[in-house]
């Protein structure tokens, strides 16, 4: 047995025979034309890319329709890399100067584009050097005129191994029959790993060595909530992974008799459960799944792979659509969160050099003032369709909330004057999410209407760690004291003031940490749509003086591996079943 680590980008656990896909290594050889076939050769250069843009233009489409925009958005990135002119025009002049071969062409142009965004080391730029060597791929396939990697053509389960998985790879993969996959190389912000998450694949990214531990028809276990590939299990591993997927099956029946039932402790104390969403068409899950609002509306959606901004229309209908569907329940629209991991064409064609540091979210808002004024204007006109409520991400000071406030009025103002109905008394609130914004909550919680802890970046800013970097992952830990002080300052600035508190990031979604942030004084909770009914079942499990118990042990602790482990524990005396 062989049991390696890598990083969990998308959970659950498959077991099966292994199917190994070997490709890496690949090698175009330099050919040389005689210079009166440049012409053939860059008209079968183009036929290529137009047969390529189909191809990528059907996935999209696809994709889409099965996953939704998002997932069809990374498609319309490569037909743009693929259609960039420059990209063309490097090419043509290889072909007429050097007499390249259009497969040497493009296998020597664009690894020299991929070594790029490697090089940018640390940064989710890197990630998109995946895409670029899909598009290789697929454009030297197409001059070769080799078969696509079909893996909906499987004919049985299997567990894909392979160095690496492009995005259209991973899209083609028939799930009923892909019943996990891992890879030596890629991360947590590949686009790979998006689809892998939209699809629910379990999968496991930057394995390593996989390859040289696994073999097709080897029996594999891919563990994709803890981050483990299991090469060649002995009985008991087996034995004990089954267990855990027969578990978390009944396990899956039982919750959905929670749907209709209120978030209340076992002392009576009622818990706001609310979702996360990113797309309109989540709200149907929301519903389904016993969510009593939208607390985040990421709205980044709108700006995936286009190059022309969203106009107010645009806006307007997404957010009609949600508000409505939502019949009266509050929906909060956090705004813009552009920036760092999200490339667009409001950002400078060059890279930031550390985008996370650097021009983002709400910085980035109150630099295109025409872009944040479309959005809040559609936000207003919205807000008159049901319970709305606006909320700014990444404010560090007082001086940018204040800006984004007197924006705000300045736009519901404007639409007064020209009669367009709108609500002057939208709730407004602020993402907690930079250590400043702790820091300096006193003065920061009396000038909103209420806030939300957004712990993924908290705990990235509070540890220094770029949570995409497979390097230093080890490092993002939400147990960490030094985070579990700055939510507890946050709750404790709130509660002074009298303004709720939320808390929308990972940690609210998982149940181990459910009775600390009861503990610190939470009662609002927004979870992905999928948790909504466990951390229902985890609130109907113990009662507040339990939880504050818990919260008030965590905090004289002073590391994160003995705090989870502590956690882990409590909740297994209260709901065993929540503990995975």
């Amino acid at each position: 047995m062989q049991k390696l680590e890598g990083i969990a980008v998308s959970p659950g656990i498959a077991i099966g025979e292994a199917l190994v896909i070997d490709r890496e290594g690949g090698h175009i050889p330099r050919r040389f034309l005689p210079p009166s076939a440049a012409d053939a050769e860059l008209l079968r250069l183009d036929g290529a890319i137009q047969g390529l843009a189909g191809e990528i233009s059907r996935d999209r489409d696809a994709v889409a329709k099965e996953l939704g925009a998002r997932y069809g958005a990374i498609f319309d990135a490569h037909l743009q890399m693929l259609r960039d002119p420059i990209l063309r025009g490097e090419l043509e002049q290889l072909l007429r100067e050097r007499h390249f071969s259009a497969e040497y062409a493009v296998n020597r142009t664009l690894r020299r584009y991929a070594k790029v965004f490697q090089s940018l080391e640390g940064s989710f730029v890197a990630e998109r050097a995946t895409d670029i060597n899909d598009i290789e791929k697929r454009l030297i396939r197409q001059l070769s005129g080799q078969p696509r990697q079909d893996f909906s053509k499987l004919t049985s389960p299997a567990i894909v191994l392979a160095h690496d998985l492009t995005p259209s790879e991973t899209a083609c993969m028939n799930k009923r029959l892909v019943l996990g996959f891992a890879t030596d190389a890629g991360g947590p912000g590949s686009h790979t790993a998006i689809v892998a998450q939209g699809m629910e694949i379990p999968a496991v990214l930057g394995v390593g060595n996989l390859l040289n531990e696994a073999a097709s028809g080897d029996l594999v276990i891919i563990d994709g909530d803890h981050g483990n590939v299991i090469v060649r299990p002995d009985e008991a591993t087996l034995a004990e992974y089954r267990r855990r997927v027969e578990h978390q099956e009944s396990h899956a029946v039982e919750l959905e008799s929670l749907r209709d039932l209120p978030a209340q402790t076992g002392d009576g104390e009622r818990i706001t459960l609310l979702a996360n969403i990113e797309f309109p068409q989540e709200v149907a899950h929301c519903l389904e799944r016993g969510s009593e609002g939208i607390g985040l509306y990421r709205t980044e959606f709108l700006y995936l792979g286009t190059t022309v901004e969203p106009d107010e229309d645009v806006h307007y209908r997404a957010y009609a659509e949600v508000v409505q569907a939502m019949q009266g329940r509050p929906v909060v629209i956090r705004t813009l969160d552009l920036g760092a991991d999200k490339l667009t064409h409001l950002q400078a064609l060059e890279p930031e050099r550390n985008p996370f540091l650097g021009l983002r979210s709400i910085r980035l808002s109150l630099r295109h003032l025409p872009t944040f004024r479309t959005q809040l204007r559609a936000i207003l006109r919205a807000s008159v369709l049901g319970d709305v409520r606006i909320m700014f991400p990444l404010i560090s000071t007082v001086m940018e909330l204040r800006k984004a406030k007197m924006i705000l009025a300045d736009v519901c103002e404007d639409l007064e004057e020209h009669g367009i109905p709108c609500r002057r008394d939208v709730p407004v609130g602020i993402m907690v999410e930079v250590p400043a914004a702790a820091v300096m909550i006193d003065l920061l919680a009396p000038a909103v209407d209420f806030l939300s802890i957004g712990t993924n970046d908290l705990i990235q800013y509070t540890l220094a760690v770029d949570r995409t970097n497979k390097d230093v992952v080890n490092l993002y830990n939400s147990c960490d004291p030094a985070v579990l002080r700055l939510i507890a300052q946050t709750c404790d600035g709130a509660r002074r003031c009298h303004k709720p508190v939320s808390l929308c990031g990972q940690m609210s979604s998982n149940p181990i940490y459910l009775m600390l942030l009861l503990g610190l004084g939470l009662r609002q909770l927004s979870v992905s749509p999928s948790a909504v009914p466990e951390i229902k079942q985890a609130c109907r499990a113990v009662t507040i003086p339990q939880c504050e118990a818990v919260a008030a042990r965590v905090l004289t602790m002073d590391n994160a591996r003995d705090i989870k482990q502590f956690l882990r524990e409590e909740l297994r005396k209260v709901a065993a079943d929540l503990v995975h």
